[in-house]
């Protein structure tokens, strides 16, 4: 079996070539034609030397993901439905923006977490991703809208990984993944512009404090663990409390000087003024311990099997404003690709798994972690 350089970051790469008699720099050019170039013939990486590609091409790989579809909304938002084996299918999603372009990436199929509002958790967890499953979604995507928007400028200058599974899960396939996103020689992204949005594994949250600290952003959902331990089952394992204290530990390391706390807005369940009452004190408690916060309030788009609904606008904006009047920042998730089924929460038709044979799931399952909600069918 040959290996796929996609699963490997800077440093592995290096070990590799190193294994094949190589020096580092040959590592560092190898590196720049996958990432930077977007190349996967190893005939075509012309400055490496004749010797090295005649023995890459017997031991190595660089294998992406098979498309099972392609769809693009009026608002430019793309949404890519992957095929990654065995009837498993990942979705991610391109957002541009003025002043940005975000890519949403899944890192496992299914999860297993449960949050009840998410329809993957109900579908229950699949698998891991591999290093090479979750940067094939940013390596095939940067360089197909380098193409399609025919420019040769870097397109995607954003990840969040918030798409389908619990990225702090999948620890051990995350960590390469982000440094190959953060290295220069690669995609070049600052710690800034990657997020991974985790529903609060605690010890996990301190692992990447000190391997590799990007953006962090944090499910809540509710005020009180209560009415989270109904909504987001881990928090049984991982309190509030505990989890906000690692959230303070973790903003000493990491590159904005805030945490982002998602909050889906859920109608009769955790949308009433006395819960935005409870959310300021809570944040009061430990914003006087020295956790800086922001907070992400995002229309729920009900699935039948949840029993939830969403709450009216106007629930969302009495709720934001008690927020923002305690001097908590305070935005709400705007939707994107409606009409393509990649909105938040929206869900998506029948797909084909890699035989060809009609297959509808069990409930199309979508994605609710970080804010953005992936769809895969």
């Amino acid at each position: 079996m040959t290996a796929n350089l996609l699963d490997f970051d800077l440093d592995g790469l290096a070990a590799f070539c190193e294994q094949l008699g190589e020096k580092r720099f040959r590592a560092t050019q190898l590196f720049r034609w996958i990432h930077q170039r977007g190349a996967s013939d190893f005939g075509q990486m012309t400055d490496l030397a004749k010797s090295l590609r005649e023995k890459l091409a017997g031991v190595a790989r660089v294998e992406g993901l098979a498309v099972v579809s392609r769809h693009e909304s009026t608002d430019g938002t793309v949404k890519w439905l992957f095929d990654v084996g065995n009837g498993d299918v990942i979705e991610t999603v391109f957002i541009p923006e003025a002043d940005r372009g975000t890519l949403c990436i899944s890192s496992q199929a299914g999860c297993a977490v449960g949050c009840r509002f998410c329809s993957t958790g109900h579908q229950g967890f699949s698998r891991n991703l591999t290093t090479a499953e979750i940067v094939a979604q940013l390596w095939f995507a940067e360089h197909f809208l380098r193409a399609h928007l025919g420019r040769q400028d870097r397109v995607i200058s954003n990840v969040v990984m918030m798409g389908m599974g619990e990225p702090l899960q999948n620890y051990a396939q995350l960590l390469p993944a982000l440094r190959v996103m953060l290295d220069d020689h690669a995609y070049g992204l600052s710690r800034r512009r990657v997020t991974v949005s985790t529903s609060g594994v605690v010890p996990m949250i301190d692992r990447l404090a000190e391997d590799c600290p990007v953006a962090l952003a944090v499910s809540l959902h509710a005020p009180y663990d209560e009415l989270r331990d109904n909504l987001v089952p881990l928090n049984k394992k991982y309190p509030i409390d505990e989890l906000l204290a690692a959230c303070l530990r973790y903003q000493g390391a990491a590159p904005r000087d805030f945490i982002t706390f998602e909050y889906c807005m859920l109608d009769g369940v955790n949308d009433q003024p006395e819960h935005a009452r409870a959310l300021v004190a809570l944040m009061k408690v430990h914003g006087d311990l020295g956790l800086s916060c922001k907070f992400n309030l995002i229309p729920f788009n009900p699935f039948p099997a949840s029993g939830l609904k969403r709450s009216d606008m106007s629930q969302v904006v009495a709720f934001s404003k008690i927020l923002l009047e305690a001097g908590i920042v305070t935005t709400v998730r705007k939707t994107r690709g409606d009409d393509i089924d990649a909105a938040c929460g929206q869900l998506a038709g029948d797909v084909q798994d890699r035989t060809g044979v009609d297959r509808r799931m069990a409930a199309q399952r979508q994605v609710m972690l970080g804010g953005i909600k992936v769809v895969v069918a």
